[in-house]
């Protein structure tokens, strides 16, 4: 798909849950860490959804079931039904089932809810490389997945079985900090027998395509809170997107993100969803928005001003992304992010 790279992140006279019919949501580091909810995103997400907007959530965490996910989104003061839930393991097991036969074994690393995903598509999950499964499909096992389990997957995909993975983060956000994901695992089997996995989830093709297939939406906006999988996923779609700070993604990162990581807008949290977006305009010594100015300067990006942090971040956004044009802003931006304290 050829598109103009971004140089901006862009304005919205309208909030962004009037102005797009559905929000794809990843669930990590946007709607909850840790298996608690993020400061602010119940309320957030209660006012969009009275105010009209559908909310559907998107994650590749292939471990749960969308009842299990929607309960607990449910528990924690989110209204969801098992239908509102999309996940990796259901868009990997779409992914199997077009290329074996119904009926073939399945060779499953990884828990309930990828089992559940594949006996949907008439597949059947069995546990040892000796099962002669059709495929191998890896997903997210949770913390005390047993190493047995990459040691079945390496047998099988050495002897030449189909590899499939749910999706390949290589870390997840959890309460205590940054996790090791399902891509971690992906990298022994990977390391271990020298092949590659056909992967469906974001920001791949399959993962896209499940999403559209279930929602039905016309208008979708995009939010998550990683460059590598939500926004680049969305570019691949081409679809709006909104990051939010509350996950992996920093305001360092962002600043240096190449085009297909750039997301249409940019927020603290889910609050942003309820607002106008301010749009960043260029002018006299740079990109302004709201009480802050960026622009090269030497070697590197300066940063003059006062106001919402927020503001701040998009200005040097423009200013490095416009300085990158389609490749990666070499520009020192330390000094001016700093200044931000996000």
């Amino acid at each position: 798909m050829n598109q103009t790279a971004r140089t901006r992140p862009d304005g919205s006279e309208r909030p962004l849950s009037a102005a797009y019919d559905t929000a794809l949501l990843d669930l990590d580091g946007v709607v909850y860490a840790g298996g608690e909810a993020i400061a602010h995103a119940v309320e957030s997400l209660e006012t969009a959804r009275e105010g009209g907007m559908h909310l559907a959530y998107v994650t590749n965490n292939a471990a749960r079931t969308p009842e299990t996910v929607a309960g607990h989104l449910t528990r924690l003061g989110v209204p969801a039904e098992p239908s509102d839930v999309i996940t990796s393991a259901q868009a990997v097991a779409r992914l199997i089932s077009e290329q074996v036969p119904a009926g073939s074994r399945v060779l499953v690393i990884g828990a309930e809810g990828l089992r559940v995903a594949l006996r949907e598509r008439g597949l059947v999950p069995v546990d040892s490389a000796d099962d002669d499964p059709a495929a191998v499909a890896q997903g997210y096992g949770g913390p005390d997945m047993p190493w047995s389990r990459l040691m079945e997957a390496s047998y099988a995909v050495a002897r030449g079985v189909p590899w499939f993975a749910s999706n390949t983060d290589l870390t997840i956000p959890s309460g205590r900090g940054i996790a090791p994901g399902n891509g971690s695992a992906v990298e022994v089997v990977r390391i271990t027998t020298g092949a590659s996995p056909q992967v469906a989830g974001k920001p791949l093709p399959p993962m896209h395509r499940e999403t559209v297939l279930r929602t039905g939406a016309e208008r979708p906006l995009v939010v998550g809170d990683r460059l590598d999988t939500d926004i680049e996923g969305a570019h691949a779609g081409g679809v709006d997107s909104l990051l939010v700070l509350t996950g992996v993604t920093t305001a360092a990162q962002l600043v240096a993100a190449r085009p297909e990581h750039r997301p249409t807008y940019v927020a603290a949290d889910l609050r942003g969803l309820l607002v106008p977006q301010p749009e960043v305009v260029s002018g006299e010594g740079g990109f302004r928005c709201g009480g802050w100015t960026a622009g090269a300067d030497g070697d590197g990006l300066a940063l003059e001003g006062e106001g919402d942090p927020l503001d701040g971040l998009r200005a040097l956004c423009a200013a490095a992304w416009t300085a990158a044009g389609d490749g990666v802003c070499e520009l020192d931006s330390a000094k001016a992010v700093g200044r931000l304290g996000l």
